[in-house]
């Protein structure tokens, strides 16, 4: 198959929409195909044209309404080239519907397809980068499957879609569009057809995967972090305290003098952002914020000589990074950044000096986090989140016993297929044996 397949029109019939590639090679069953993959490199069924209309709307959610089984869902943004994390195109595939292409843009609601699909299974592949955005439409799962957080649970090494579809369907996907500015209009042929074959296998995938967890005992782990995910999908992203000390680079910028030029320019620039919907970083690099915060410029010559300021639309902009670091010159004493206290234990290299007790408790937790993962061939990580046990070994509860333990990972969020594994151990490693 060539990217030139015909296309198959929205309102052509729904029958032999989900008949088969051409077979791929079949796994041996190890961790590589046996054969060769299957260069996937168009829909069985054609590259749909996006749905732009409340028209095309209207049929495209009677037929994923009247289709059957879960419904493979994705979403492209623009992250890099946009401000914010909006989807710009959005992708489904059902059985006995085919796959659909929603363009969000000139579709103002999108609470039909959300109440079509309501009582579905939702598949999607690494669910948390794209729930965010998708509830911005009004498009909230009920019940989801994540294949990258099944795989990852079921102790795969790779867990991207296209190392996944290849390793267990026997088909290669190619993944060059992936940052690609999918607010562009119009959308080229080649991206659709990317983004089309992005939930071409996603359910596929999902039985696969399924039968795994079923088969390794994990299924009901695997539950509760799909319920998890659900739970928090139209959740607002927590703020962070004072954004603008993330800037890249900002360690080497010393004296809060210095640090309230990043603070002025990061939020001239954010604001500069904000108002042509571009990534920050596309408007001013942090490169160059802090090379004025270390300078300090005064004038515009001297501030368009540092690296970062060479650009035509950065120079265009010159007197509002300098009306920031003006602004910024101004400031009294009082108004200077302070640093905020932590929520917290300290960062881990800094406990041995602060309270080498706990820095031991943390050493000892952590090889109970990394044996009891090996044991269930799991990431750490997902057995745990390293931010509980810093949490739990910094300030442990007043009497240590599995039910205490217990009961303060759930309150850092931990769910009880997590507390189960590990809240045992923990408990046996949080007391100082020499004690």
């Amino acid at each position: 198959m060539t990217d030139e397949a015909p296309q198959r029109r929205r309102d052509a019939p729904d029958h032999a929409i989900d008949g088969p590639h051409d077979v791929p090679p079949d796994p041996s069953g190890g961790p590589e195909p046996a054969r060769p993959s299957v260069p996937l490199t168009a829909p069985r069924d054609g590259t749909p044209r996006p749905v732009e209309t409340a028209e095309e709307l209207a049929e495209v959610v009677a037929r994923l309404a009247a289709g059957s089984g879960p419904v493979a869902v994705d979403a492209e943004r623009a992250s890099g080239y946009r401000y914010t994390q909006r989807a710009y195109l959005v992708q489904l595939r059902r059985e006995g519907a085919g796959t659909v292409l929603l363009d969000p843009m000139p579709l103002e609601d999108l609470r039909t397809l959300d109440a079509a699909l309501a009582d579905t299974e939702w598949v999607l592949h690494a669910a948390s980068q794209d729930l965010a955005c998708l509830a911005e439409l009004g498009l909230k799962p009920r019940r989801l499957f994540d294949t990258e957080l099944a795989a990852r649970l079921a102790g795969f090494e790779r867990v991207g879609l296209a190392a996944l579809t290849e390793q267990l369907l026997g088909y290669s996907l190619e993944k060059h569009h992936s940052a690609a500015d999918w607010s562009t209009r119009p959308l080229p042929e080649s991206w659709l057809t990317y983004a089309a074959l992005d939930v071409e296998l996603l359910t596929d995938l999902r039985d696969h995967l399924a039968d795994e967890l079923e088969r390794q005992g994990k299924a009901a782990w695997a539950a509760e972090e799909f319920a998890a995910l659900v739970a928090g999908a139209d959740r607002p992203p927590r703020t962070r305290p004072d954004p603008w000390r993330r800037t890249s680079g900002i360690h080497r910028v010393r004296g809060a003098r210095a640090q309230s030029r990043v603070r002025a320019l990061w939020y001239a620039r954010d604001g500069v952002a904000a108002r042509r919907d571009s990534a920050p970083g596309r408007v001013l690099p942090d490169s160059a914020i802090i090379a004025a915060a270390e300078l300090d410029p005064k004038d515009e010559r001297t501030l368009l000589g540092l690296p970062g300021f060479g650009g035509r639309s950065v120079r265009r902009l010159a007197r509002v990074w300098l009306d920031a670091l003006d602004g910024a010159r101004a400031l009294a004493d009082d108004e200077l950044p302070v640093n905020q206290p932590v929520e917290g234990p300290p960062p881990p290299h800094r406990w041995a000096e602060r309270d080498p007790v706990a820095a031991a408790r943390l050493q000892r937790c952590r090889q109970v986090v990394i044996a009891t993962a090996e044991a269930h061939t799991l990431p750490p990580e997902n057995l745990i989140s390293p931010d509980f046990i810093r949490r739990l070994a910094w300030s442990p509860p007043e009497e240590i016993a599995p039910q205490t333990v217990g009961e303060t990972l759930r309150g850092f969020g931990a769910r009880d297929w997590q507390v189960g594994l590990i809240a045992d151990a923990l408990a046996k490693a949080l007391p100082d044996p020499t004690a």
